[in-house]
């Protein structure tokens, strides 16, 4: 039993000497999310597909080749009589033009498929980065609101101690107790907002501590990127449909096929067999309206991506002068609210001060109280604000969290 005890005892001092997880970052909550997503999942056999898709442009024929085995007599179920037997080889054959449209048609396909994937994690990125400064709104405002609570407190407790020294009055500690009480109705709701954002970031894999998120990606330069994914992945569809309208131009009939054939038979039993070689050509004659109506189809399908790309590109564009701005105008508040909060702090600490002197009634050390909270409140959201612009300018601009 001691020996029991002391395996106990040290696997729970190894398990207590292990480090902490490290906090989540937004980068890492974005890898987190990307790794569960099915396009994660699927993007390499996707990109296998059209790479193997790009390597049947490079063979000798159009589709694999065919075995042709047929046997002939004029006397089945006996060896009498004549016999023929004969294997052949056919091989189909490329069209005029059609080999190279076909790895052009490979090459889009390949660049497609990545600049997809780039799409769908700038999609997921946008929804991570709201639910990430979500929390990181709602966890500021509950420090705040802590912290508002722990200050009423500590009030009360003053008014209180001087209350029954006869220094207040029963006005003034019920005022205080109404403060206490106000600064635990905030605390309740800030722990319930925050609990909701918590509930929407684990959705993206963020189940553990979070790293303070308060400090802004890097800033990016200005002007929208010419390889945007968002634009990017329509251009590359467009690319994909008019590679593949080009190639149906030229696949307007099925592929010829050259048939190598070899033949041995005889014409009576007891006669000796002979050999004969063959070579054959089969032509198709056309495809008709359906190679049209296919043609006519990609090429519909390629104006209609061509014609997204540009209306995305000029959405980009308007977001991101509106974030540009907005950064601007959040880096301005940010300031300014900096100057107010380290003034409200001043000037609570001349009125405590004064208020411990007997030199400020009451009434006026609560309003100076309520109004440096509010000061560090306003402070904590410009701050938070200012980070969210930037994080939105760079989701605009086409970059992942950093």
């Amino acid at each position: 039993m001691a020996a029991v005890a002391l395996g106990w005892a040290l696997a729970g001092s190894a398990a207590l000497a292990q480090p902490p997880a490290p906090p989540l970052t937004l980068k890492a909550l974005f890898d987190r999310a990307w790794e569960r997503q099915p396009e994660a999942q699927s993007v390499a056999l996707r990109r296998e597909s059209a790479q193997t898709a790009r390597s049947g442009a490079s063979s000798f024929t159009a589709e694999p080749a065919a075995l042709e085995l047929s046997t002939k007599t004029d006397r089945p179920g006996s060896n009498q009589g004549s016999r023929e037997v004969e294997l052949g080889v056919a091989l189909p054959l490329w069209l005029p033009g059609e080999r190279a449209r076909k790895a052009a048609l490979g090459d889009a396909e390949i660049k497609a498929v990545e600049s997809r994937r780039l799409a769908a994690q700038l999609q997921l990125a946008a929804s991570v980065r709201e639910a990430w400064w979500a929390l990181q709104r709602a966890q500021a405002e509950l420090g705040l609101a802590q912290y508002r609570l722990q200050n009423a407190q500590r009030l009360a407790a003053d008014v209180a101690r001087r209350f029954q020294a006869g220094d207040m009055s029963r006005a003034d500690q019920t005022q205080a107790e109404g403060a206490v009480a106000q600064a635990e109705a905030a605390v309740a709701e800030a722990t319930g907002t925050r609990d909701v954002a918590q509930a929407a970031l684990a959705v993206w894999g963020g189940g553990v501590e979070l790293a303070d998120g308060a400090e802004p990606e890097a800033v990016p330069g200005a002007g929208l990127p010419a390889d945007h994914p968002a634009v990017a992945d329509w251009q590359d569809q467009a690319e994909v449909a008019r590679r593949a309208a080009d190639l149906a131009a030229v696949q307007t009939r099925a592929n010829p096929e050259l048939t190598v054939a070899a033949t041995r038979g005889r014409e009576q039993s007891g006669e000796r067999y002979l050999q004969s070689f063959t070579v054959g050509l089969r032509v198709p004659l056309g495809g008709g309206d359906r190679a049209r109506a296919k043609e006519a189809a990609a090429r519909a399908d390629a104006l209609d991506a061509e014609v997204r790309a540009r209306v995305e590109q000029d959405r980009l564009a308007a977001d991101v002068a509106a974030a540009t701005a907005r950064v601007k105008a959040t880096q301005t508040q940010r300031e300014a609210m900096t100057r107010h909060a380290a003034l409200a702090r001043d000037t609570r600490g001349f009125i405590d001060k004064a208020f411990r002197l007997g030199e400020a009634d009451w009434p006026t050390r609560l309003r100076v109280e309520l109004e440096a909270v509010q000061a560090e409140r306003q402070l904590a959201r410009a701050r938070i604000d200012a980070a969210a612009a930037v994080s939105t300018l760079r989701q605009a601009l086409g970059l992942l969290p950093q």
